[in-house]
């Protein structure tokens, strides 16, 4: 037989479980907007009902209910999305930042513009072009002096912009490793209160929610593996262990960069940045040295018209030349490294003096040239007479020699470098290109990583919308589900309160009711 009081027990755990219900749809509700927040649901199970107690079957129809229990309070979650997600949110982190420093690439290196390094260039040949016509006006050679000048300074400023982007770049994966240290240490940390909390019985949602967001962050950095143990999270980016139950691993630069190079971070947002550092912007300084080096120095050939005199003691093709085979009897083609040697080859307005090296590293030295130490030799900074534009000389009564300063030999061959081909790889004649043609060659390819990054990106900003909405179509927040929910928790409880007022009425005319007949 029940107890009297059964029937107040059952009320009373319908209260308790639906109160839960509605707290809970509560708590939902005031985190719609949460970012990593899951979904949460009251798991109802019915109460284990009350056996008869004897040694035969009891006369009851079957046993008797006790009602509802809450059995747990878990968070709507899908294992299978999370590992989705942080699979494709790596690779967004590492082509987003590909193309931000592409971006940034074309910024600097401005083409096609009016104001980049392909119109000081061409302003460089036009100004020998004019001087060609009248070589001996000293007010051309000042603006061949001005518009060199503005080239090297064009130059040198591209590439300091480089080496800040570059500086820039080793800056953010400082800053970079420094946030996967912090992420490391919390989900460390937040391994040891969930398994303090569900070591209690409890379900840690909300910790195991905090948890997950400092994953997701995590993924984004690095390319992370998760595997979800007894005692926490483990997490590794390849053989490195970043977590290990309540024990975060440290990363420093050293560290980050051996990871990268034996291939353990292959992907996220320090990967794209070590990458665009490493291979764009270090690719696109050594693209603009080796175009100012075979501008000064490179292999070219070039044919000396019939007449000239070269310096003496040059020496051209293994052939030295001195004294009166000095004049050439006929058009003469030579290999000419560079402007520096072809600007020796001819005199300036200064005397019989051979032209000086053309360019310098400021210092005076002409073999480790680079766009950011290129300068206009400063010997004709100080005299732009010293510009040579003749090869021709007269011979004097006395034997001395006087520079023809009308010939313009010199300066044509200067104007005529604009389409010369100039051997890009230190002497091996596999890759001739005009100076023009190469930096519309590295324009171009700029142009093309850049378009490749921006599809890349793009794409894969899609795929990790499409999956996020998957994940958060399971776990996330619907206040019209919600208020469903609430309206029905509402209507359980408020019919438990009623069934509970019932049993008190029975109970209360059973207690003082009951044996007084007829008053």
């Amino acid at each position: 037989m029940a107890s009297t009081f059964h029937g107040l027990e059952t009320a009373r755990r319908s209260l308790f479980t639906t109160q839960s219900a509605l707290n809970t749809t509560g708590h939902n509700i005031a985190n719609a907007n949460t970012a990593g927040y899951s979904r949460q649901v009251v798991n109802m199970t019915a109460s284990r009902p009350i056996d008869a107690v004897g040694y035969s079957k009891s006369v009851a129809a079957g046993q008797l209910g006790t009602g509802v229990e809450a059995s747990s309070i878990t968070r709507v979650r899908e294992k299978f999305l999370d590992n989705q997600f942080r699979n494709e949110y790596k690779s967004h982190g590492n082509f987003t930042v590909q193309l931000d420093t592409l971006t940034k690439l074309e910024g600097i290196v401005n083409e096609p513009s009016e104001t980049g390094l392909r119109t000081v260039i061409s302003n460089f040949w036009n100004s020998w072009s004019d001087l060609s016509k009248n070589p001996e006006n000293a007010d051309g050679r000042k603006v061949v002096m001005e518009q060199t000048l503005a080239m090297v300074d064009a130059f040198n400023y591209t590439a300091k912009q480089l080496s800040d982007l570059k500086a820039d770049l080793t800056e953010n994966v400082e800053i970079n490793i420094n946030t996967v240290n912090s992420l490391t240490a919390s989900i460390a940390q937040l391994n040891g209160e969930i398994r303090r909390v569900e070591g209690l019985g409890d379900s840690a949602n909300d910790l195991r929610d905090q948890r997950d967001l400092l994953t997701d962050q995590l993924s984004g950095l690095v390319n992370i593996r998760v595997e979800d143990q007894a005692n926490g999270y483990r997490i590794t980016m390849g053989n490195v262990e970043l977590v290990e139950n309540q024990t975060a691993g440290t990363v420093d630069m050293a560290s980050i960069t051996a990871a990268f190079n034996s291939g353990n971070l292959n992907s996220g947002a320090i990967y794209g940045t070590i990458h665009s550092r490493d291979h764009f912007v270090e690719g696109y300084i050594n693209e603009l040295d080796k175009m100012v080096q075979t501008m000064a120095n490179g292999e070219f050939e070039v044919t000396l018209p019939k007449g000239s005199v070269l310096p003496e003691g040059t020496v051209l093709n293994g052939v030295t030349y001195t004294g009166p085979n000095r004049t050439l009897a006929e058009d003469t083609t030579v290999t000419v490294k560079g402007l520096n040697g072809l600007h020796q080859l001819g005199y300036n307005l200064a005397g019989d003096d051979p032209g000086l090296p053309f360019f310098t590293d400021g210092s005076g030295g002409t073999a480790g040239l680079t766009a950011s130490n290129i300068t206009l030799n400063p010997d004709i900074v100080a005299n732009s007479n010293l510009i040579a534009s003749s090869m021709r000389v007269a011979i004097n009564a006395d034997g001395s020699e006087t520079v023809i300063t009308g010939n313009n030999s010199l300066a044509v061959l200067f104007s005529q470098m604009r389409d010369t081909r100039i051997d890009f790889d230190a002497g091996t004649g596999e890759s001739k290109n005009t100076i023009d043609a190469y930096f519309r060659s590295v324009v171009g390819q700029l142009g093309v990583q850049t378009a490749e990054a921006t599809r890349m990106q793009a794409n894969q900003q899609i795929i990790v919308e499409q999956v996020d909405s998957r994940r958060q179509s399971v776990s996330g927040v619907s206040l019209d589900e919600e208020m469903s929910n609430m309206i029905k928790f509402q209507h359980a409880y408020n019919a438990a309160a009623r069934n509970m007022t019932m049993i008190d009425e029975i109970l209360d005319k059973v207690i003082n009711g009951m044996g007084r007949v007829g008053l």
